[in-house]
């Protein structure tokens, strides 16, 4: 029974019988290195190598964009809370102002 190595546990130590490393489709554009194809699986190595070095930049990257949004998102709620106190204040007021004028106007 032959297993099909994985990245941790390759099926061999030799970079020229490991297959090239093949592109996915669901990463994002210039997220990694270009896809050249290139003859020597040691190429292809180096090229792995490299991806897997940007892996917690990309991941950083993300992290501190959800980090801006939740900021953004809590500074939104926050003026939205202040606008609202401000107006029950300003409505208290003008309750005020037209009680003191009808008392004003009574007398």
């Amino acid at each position: 029974m032959s297993t099909i190595g994985t990245i941790d546990r390759p099926a061999t130590h030799d970079p020229m019988k490991q297959a090239p490393m093949q592109p996915t489709h669901s990463e994002p554009l210039g997220s990694a290195t270009p896809d050249t194809r290139t003859i020597g699986a040691s190429d292809s190595r180096q090229n792995r190598t490299r991806e897997m070095q940007l892996i917690p930049e990309a991941l950083a990257r993300a992290h501190l964009h959800d980090q801006l949004r939740d900021a953004d998102g809590q500074r939104r709620a926050l003026r939205l809370a202040a606008a609202r106190r401000m107006q029950r204040r300003a409505e208290r007021a003008s309750l005020r102002a037209r009680r003191a004028l009808a008392m004003a106007v009574m007398q």
